[in-house]
């Protein structure tokens, strides 16, 4: 379970976001979540492998 506060600007701007997606406001915050993980996770990925072969 995750909890936020926010304030009311921020939530109106989540919702305008999410309802352009058709989502709520906690899947489009859960999605960008999972989203940003996935970049970093990537990205860590990819720089062990360049240590590993080598940067070209």
């Amino acid at each position: 379970m995750l909890s936020l506060r926010i304030d009311g600007e921020l939530l109106d701007r989540l919702k305008q976001h999410a309802a352009k997606r058709g989502m709520s406001v906690q899947d489009y915050v859960t999605g960008t979540l999972i989203r940003n993980d996935f970049d970093e996770r990537f990205q860590s990925a990819v720089e062990e492998t360049e240590k590993f072969y080598g940067a070209a």
